[in-house]
């Protein structure tokens, strides 16, 4: 992976982390019951999921990639129109409840924790599918693999532990100053546009040459 391919996928990393979905609500919702210490345990459980999910995309879509420039088109433009669906669905959010009421039950042990933040996100189709339709515009299938795709599982789970930690933290400290439908309506069309930039970069990549 180059230099470059490697800093396109680092800032694709922030977007797609920083968009609020299931692990972000997770992370979340922990933070706001356990603070931020015990509750960051979630977002351990969060990445083993994302291993998973990579480790599965790792498995076929290489051998799809080198075969045809075809099935390259057609994954990524099937990317391009997944994220400006995700940006309409973004737009269209109603407010969530983020109410102390509303959270589940305190759970006993940080290992319960570490289990139900890898539930969140083995078990989360739609993250598996986003993740097929990004993951491969930044592999070279002429080159190694297996390299790329440590790079990209390193790259990713750092981004996204740290990602998390700020929405944990936020929810132990200040999430009750964005519970009100107007600001959440507010950060759901800022991520809306978030998801339309990343839709415009990805119609931007070029397959590798042969």
């Amino acid at each position: 992976m180059s230099m470059e391919t490697w800093l396109a996928f680092f800032a694709a990393c922030w977007v797609i982390s920083l968009s609020p979905g299931a692990g972000a609500i997770a992370s979340m919702s922990s933070g706001l019951q356990y603070g931020f210490w015990r509750g960051y345990w979630n977002a351990l459980g969060l990445q083993l999921g994302l291993i998973v999910q990579i480790a599965i995309i790792a498995a076929g879509v290489g051998a799809i990639l080198a075969a045809s420039a075809t099935a390259f088109q057609v994954i990524k433009w099937f990317g391009v129109a997944y994220l400006v669906y995700l940006a309409y669905r973004q737009w269209r959010a109603l407010p969530m409840d983020m109410s102390e009421e509303s959270a589940v039950r305190p759970i006993g042990k940080p290992l319960s924790l570490v289990f139900r933040g890898f539930l969140v996100n083995v078990s989360n189709p739609k993250a598996l599918v986003f993740m097929l339709a990004v993951l491969p515009q930044f592999i070279n299938p002429h080159q190694p693999l297996l390299a790329q795709y440590v790079a990209i599982t390193v790259t990713m789970i750092s981004v996204d532990m740290l990602v998390m930690a700020g929405y944990t933290g936020l929810a132990s400290k200040v999430l009750r100053l964005l519970r009100t439908p107007k600001q959440q309506k507010r950060l759901n069309r800022t991520f809306a546009g978030l998801f339309i930039g990343a839709a415009t970069f990805l119609a931007t990549l070029r397959r590798a040459p042969l």
